[in-house]
């Protein structure tokens, strides 16, 4: 194998190894800012909430004992790494002292001179003064905490002051260069861990995927050797997982393809049996492009000349180019529509769309078709109304027969006049229903009622032109009619013709 087979051969390998490195390292990095950003506000947070836990702890004590033994308070300065101070004024015979009840720091050195004097300046009022936001925490719920900076240590502290059951002071304190060198080291680890952790990880990802490559070349293979129409080649070792299941699904490609070669020679014989038929549906097919290309030379005449009238520049102002753009599209829509009701018609005279027969809501269906044409009437200035209310249940296919009342619609909204009405309504003739569908307009010759339904069959040809129609509508509906073994029709009546077809109601 070349090197080039080789690298396309474990390509997928790198990528998958390599994606799973590009992904872990972000993730990493993520983890690594937030904690870079985040974790030393978070220490923060924390630790206030567990020096007001520690202080509500001893203030319990000392609401339920007066006192606390110092080996409670011990452990709570070591457990939480606090330093505690509790003090007890004391009347002297000028003015009243702190007397130190328990320090964790001792008696002696700067860290408890600090803490002493901030317990001296709460028993003096001089703190936060009387009218702080701070004092008002402490008179409200015992304590306030607040972060203090010493310039000569060049360190900030959390202190917690409050007092105890009333007759205490209490100081709780905590560094926060502690806590800062706590999530440094926390951030520095992750950082290693992470890269560790995406060595092993890579490794192992590169390693492990042959597991899926392997077979996924195999088939290649497989499939390779199909392309060369050798359907004995099947797929052997199959995971029992989703490449497992692609392996099977090629296997039973393969024996498909070659069922269906032995399908396609056999339908090659039955097709030659069909020639004798060709000679009769090319005599109908002479007949059909007669009309049709009868029927498409107007508008594609149009559309040549325009389209030639645009590449000449024959208009140099954009709105008469618009104008031919307009024309152009205008007649591509109209023998779109056109060949579309063509095809329709030709798969129901050649039997291809079967009939399905079902017992649907004839009134519903009505309904439907009322309103969703109601705009296009409006916008003609025209008015569509629905006379029948109650359920009727018919016998018949129903999208073919949507077919029908869709286009007896529009064949209406044709031809009735501006500002006129088009009705809608059923009548029940025994084991029958009759839909009808009337228009304002101008009567249908009596001598051409029998010719609308015949293809391409146009009463007045100009008229016709004007909305597009191909003479194709009324045809479509013979055919499906015909097909139901129902009748069908048009009445002329005082101020316009009247459509109807029948089916059955039981």
């Amino acid at each position: 194998m070349s090197k080039i087979q080789s690298m396309k051969k474990h390509s997928l390998r790198i990528k998958m190894t390599v994606y799973l490195i590009i992904m872990m390292t972000a993730a990493i990095l993520f983890c690594w800012i937030l904690n870079r950003t985040m974790m030393e506000p978070y220490f923060i947070s924390t630790e206030r909430k567990n020096m007001t836990k520690v202080y509500k702890a001893i203030n319990k004590e000392f609401a339920s004992k007066d006192t606390v033994s110092t080996l409670y308070l011990e452990q709570l300065a070591t457990n939480n790494n606090l330093k505690i101070i509790i003090v007890k004024p004391v009347q002297g015979l000028t003015s009243i002292t702190l007397e130190t009840v328990y320090s964790s720091t001792g008696q002696d050195g700067k860290l408890y001179a600090r803490i002493y004097s901030l317990l001296e300046q709460l028993q003096d009022n001089q703190l936060f003064g009387t009218r702080s936001a701070l004092w008002h925490d402490i008179q409200k719920n015992g304590y306030t905490i607040a972060e203090r900076s010493n310039s000569k240590l060049d360190s900030t502290s959390i202190n917690l002051i409050g007092m105890l059951n009333g007759n205490y002071y209490i100081a709780l304190d905590s560094s926060v260069e502690s806590l800062q060198t706590t999530a440094n080291i926390a951030t520095r680890f992750l950082a290693y861990a992470g890269i560790f952790v995406t060595m092993i990880a890579s490794l192992a990802m590169f390693l492990y995927s042959r597991r899926f490559t392997k077979p996924i070349e195999e088939m290649s293979e497989i499939a390779e050797r199909m392309t060369k129409l050798d359907f004995d080649a099947r797929v052997v070792n199959l995971p029992d997982d989703e490449i497992g299941q692609l392996g099977t699904s090629m296997n039973q490609l393969s024996n498909q393809l070659e069922e269906t070669i032995s399908e396609l020679k056999s339908a090659n014989i039955a097709l030659q049996k069909d020639i004798d038929k060709k000679i009769q549906i090319d005599e109908m097919r002479k007949e059909f492009l007669s009309h049709v290309s009868h029927e498409l030379k107007t508008p594609i005449a149009l559309i040549q000349g325009y389209a030639e009238g645009l590449a000449d520049n024959v208009m140099d102002d954009a709105q008469s180019r618009e104008f031919y753009c307009d024309v152009i599209i205008d007649e591509a829509k109209k023998m779109n529509q056109m060949v579309q009701k063509l095809m329709t018609l030709n798969q129901i005279e050649f039997g291809q769309n079967q009939i399905e027969m079902q017992r649907f809501n004839l009134t519903e269906l009505l309904s439907n078709i009322v309103e969703s044409n109601r705009l296009r009437f409006e916008q003609k200035q025209a008015e569509i109304s629905n006379y029948q209310l109650a359920p009727v249940y018919a016998w018949g296919d129903e999208f073919m027969i949507e077919d029908v009342i869709n286009n007896y619609v529009s064949n209406a909204l044709n031809h009735v006049t501006v500002g006129g009405k088009v009705k809608v309504w059923m009548e029940e003739r025994g084991p029958l229903v009759r839909v009808w569908v009337y228009n304002d307009g101008d009567q249908i010759p009596e001598d051409e009622l029998e010719k609308i339904w015949i293809k391409f069959y146009k009463v007045d040809k100009a008229r016709t032109r004007e909305y597009g129609g191909s003479g194709v509508g009324l045809s479509i509906v013979a055919a499906i009619m015909e097909a139901h073994g129902r009748r069908y029709g048009v009445i002329n009546q005082e101020e316009g013709p009247a459509f109807y077809f029948e089916l059955e109601m039981k």
